[in-house]
Formats: structure tokens, C-alpha cells, sequence
């Protein structure tokens, strides 16, 4: 059983800093670093510069490359996360054997919490497409298309992944006309004979960027046109490394709620008690059972039983 690190605060400022760094109930955008390794290709050089745009300004772009192999010794990147207090990492590498490599990772106490790999098998760069490109920092809408996302180990870390790295905070309603792009995210269908350790047979990941335009329609609603932004990037998954079961409970751990908030109807719920969508607090209470036999009704001529009535029925 692995154990976590605990820092125990010297004085005020250290434990200011140490609160931040708790869970929280709504996360902030989380800061990404891309760091290159000694080798990379043209098509890894195009990538990288193209997601770190999407991903700016919550982005780190290292110039220099290192000698850096996530799967096989992944000190520089906890060396890197905690000097820049960054949670994750796109890793571009290039080899014989793996070409076109881009790696994923993410961070949890300063440690490596999981990783997937990914290869480039084809790229079309944003300069590629002649249409107008989104403003930087915007939040774009993020849709994944294909039952994979939700059945298959592989695919659903994948989402949770990119999900971290572009989609930041979740909302319940947007509307048409604050979006300005789409990443739209797609996994052919799954072979029968394949499985979650044979990353030969899994399908490709199809990853495509669009703008989009608010048009009228005649109607209530806006109708939404989109023109591709790139990049547009067909990724084939090859190595996968899953969170530690103890770290992966600390690091999905939900803050403590304050009392307050709890009957405002956030964090845990109380028993019998909730909040509606409109914010109102609401109540259910638990009643013995009736028995109607000793209901009191009201006092009628017609339905008393008096003497001549019980003689008739006794004759």
C-alpha cells in the first residue's frame, strides 16, 4: 500500500499555500507542460504546436529538449511539475520504434498518477486550414463520439485525460453563442477479437477541431454551422499505465463541505432532505400507517344505528 507525502505547515504562509493545493470543489484550469524529447519528427513538432495553442495560456512550451522517457524513468517530469506547479505533460518523442510519439500524463502529489501514449499516424497543422481560428483562452465545447468512451478501460482514460488537458470546468448549460469551437473526439468500432491489452487492434482516434458560427435559422434557436479549424490528427493508442488503486482514491477524494453549504444543498446530502432546481429546500416525512377503521367522520341522522333498527335486523 503506497502512502502520500504530508507536509506539516511551519507557519501561516506555508499553510495558505498547503490549502490551495486541496482538493477543491470546483478546479480551476490546470497548467500544462510540453516538453520534447533528444529525438522528434516533423509531424511530433507540428502537434505539439498546435495543441499548445489550443491549450494556451494555461500552457508551459519548453524550447530546449531533454533527455526524458516518461514510461522508463519519469523523475524530470515530477522535477518539472513541482518547479512550475503544473499537473499535466504532453511528451513528444520519436524513435525506430515508436515514431510519431505523443505522450499524455498526469500528476497527482507531485507523482505520476497515469499516462497513455499515442501515435501520430496522419496531421494536418492549423496553418493547413483557411478559415478563422478561435480567440486564445477560449473554452472550447468537447464532444467524444463512439460508445468506446464509456465501455472500454483504454478509451475512457483517454477521455478523462483529454478532458483534463481541454475542457476544463464542467457547466450544465452553454449557450450557442459563447461557444466559439469544437473538439470533436472519435473512436472507430471496436474489432471482436481484440482487447484491452492488444493495443494493435484498437481502433484509431480521430481528433478534429471546428469553428463555430451562430446563424439565424427563422426560428426561437440559432442555427450552428461549423468549418474546420485543425489540427486534424488521426492517433493510434499503443501503451497505457493506470493510477495506483490507494492514490487513485486520494486523488478523486471530495473536499469537506461546510455546514452552511450542505443545507444550501451542495456536497453530501442529508437524509430526507433536498434542493430543488430552483434552490428551495425540501423535506420528506415518514407517516405510520393509517388505520381508516377509527377515522372520524362527520356526525350524519342517516347513518346512526338506533334500537328499532337493531330489533328489525335481529327479527
Amino acid at each position: 500500500m503506497s502512502m502520500l507525502r504530508t507536509i506539516k505547515p511551519k507557519n501561516a504562509r506555508v499553510k495558505r499555500a498547503l490549502e490551495k493545493r486541496e482538493p477543491q470543489i470546483e478546479e480551476g484550469d490546470k497548467t500544462a507542460i510540453f516538453v520534447r524529447g533528444n529525438s522528434t519528427s516533423e509531424r511530433v513538432r507540428l502537434a505539439m504546436q498546435d495543441l499548445y495553442a489550443l491549450k494556451r495560456p494555461h500552457a508551459i512550451s519548453f524550447s530546449r529538449k531533454n533527455d526524458i522517457h516518461p514510461f522508463e524513468d519519469a523523475s524530470s517530469l515530477e522535477f518539472f511539475s513541482g518547479k512550475n506547479d503544473a499537473s499535466l505533460f504532453l511528451t513528444g518523442l520519436h524513435s525506430k520504434k515508436r515514431p510519431h510519439d505523443l505522450i499524455f500524463t498526469r500528476m497527482f502529489d507531485g507523482k505520476v498518477l497515469d499516462m497513455i501514449e499515442l501515435g501520430i499516424e496522419e496531421i494536418k497543422s492549423i496553418k493547413e486550414f483557411e478559415s478563422p481560428k478561435s480567440s486564445v483562452g477560449a473554452r472550447p465545447l468537447v464532444v467524444f463520439h463512439s460508445d468506446l468512451f464509456d465501455t472500454h478501460p483504454t478509451y475512457q482514460l483517454l477521455k478523462s485525460i483529454l478532458l483534463d488537458f481541454f475542457g476544463g470546468k464542467a457547466v450544465s448549460e452553454v449557450p450557442v453563442t459563447a461557444v466559439e469551437h469544437v473538439i470533436s473526439i472519435t473512436a472507430g468500432p471496436l474489432a471482436s477479437s481484440s482487447s484491452a491489452s492488444d493495443s494493435a487492434s484498437l481502433p484509431h482516434v480521430h481528433f478534429r477541431v471546428y469553428t463555430m458560427k451562430a446563424l439565424p435559422s427563422g426560428g426561437g434557436k440559432p442555427r450552428a454551422e461549423l468549418v474546420e479549424m485543425g489540427p486534424s490528427l488521426d492517433l493510434s493508442v499503443r501503451r497505457v499505465q493506470e493510477a495506483n488503486e490507494d492514490t487513485w482514491k486520494m486523488a478523486t477524494k471530495r473536499p469537506k463541505v461546510a455546514k452552511k453549504d450542505v443545507e444550501k444543498g451542495l456536497g453530501k446530502k442529508r437524509k430526507n432532505i433536498e434542493t430543488d432546481e430552483m434552490g428551495d429546500k425540501v423535506g420528506r416525512i415518514h407517516l405510520e400507517k393509517q388505520d381508516l377503521g377509527k377515522l372520524q367522520s362527520r356526525k350524519v341522522k342517516a347513518f346512526k344505528t338506533g334500537k328499532g333498527s337493531a330489533k328489525v335486523q335481529e327479527d
